[in-house]
């Protein structure tokens, strides 16, 4: 849990209960007691009116309640297509949290921009033409975020079958496809592989480390200066 949600969740808790000892709060967020006593400091510190001390309990003051999220009527439009994108585009892993979002965020929204929220005339149909796939989306984003390798077989446009060994570094979506962005062991160089095209993937053990010349941010360089490259081409 990231010490923001911690934090929030610590006022959450004093919120529903009269008194919270720390041991309470520690075994509920899986966190040691002294981590609490130092988030409860820190909470005081800006301003969060907790009373109490350790060994006996935490209180928070009545009255006191969390700002409520405010957003403008095209933000909330925004928030409510990107998400019913993301249901109708992605995994259904992703899809399920993209709904959850909203649920979470149509929660705290005072009543108003509540109903804004059900109102938003934006849709994102699911009866699409889709690209179906024989990998799962999910690994692939668990291997981005923990920088893990993968191994997959791969068909080109070609026809011609590879076996590949690559860093993942990005994915990218030009509906209906979605791309793998990464750094291709096979050729050396930053490849995008078509997710429909990629079979038999494997996350591997092996990590890696941000490698100059072999980053999103060095595809990213290369990939405008080729687009620069044909430009200029085109012109002559």
């Amino acid at each position: 849990m990231r010490r923001a949600d911690r934090l929030f969740q610590i006022v959450q808790e004093l919120r529903r209960h009269k008194l919270v000892t720390a041991k309470r709060l520690a075994e509920t967020l899986e966190v040691s007691e002294r981590t609490i006593y130092r988030d409860i400091r820190d909470l005081a510190a800006t301003g969060v009116p907790i009373e109490g001390e350790a060994g006996v309990g935490y209180v928070l003051q009545r009255g006191f309640d969390l700002p409520p999220l405010m957003f403008t009527e095209e933000e909330i439009e925004a928030l409510v297509l990107g998400a019913r994108i993301i249901e109708s585009w992605a995994d259904p892993a992703l899809a399920k949290a993209a709904g959850d979002v909203v649920a979470k965020v149509e929660a705290v929204l005072p009543e108003g921009l509540r109903e804004q929220v059900a109102r938003t005339p934006l849709a994102a149909p699911a009866d699409h033409m889709t690209v179906p796939l024989s990998v799962d989306a999910a690994a692939i984003r668990a291997a981005l975020r923990n920088r893990r390798k993968l191994h997959f077989y791969y068909c080109n446009a070609e026809g011609r079958a590879s076996e590949r060994a690559v860093r993942p570094l990005a994915l990218a979506f030009y509906g209906p496809v979605w791309l793998l962005i990464a750094w291709c062991e096979l050729r050396i160089d930053f490849r995008a592989f078509r997710l429909d095209r990629m079979r038999d993937m494997t996350v591997l053990e092996d990590r890696f480390a941000e490698e100059r010349g072999k980053t999103l941010h060095d595809f990213v360089v290369a990939d405008r200066a080729r687009q620069q490259d044909r430009a200029r081409q085109a012109e002559g």
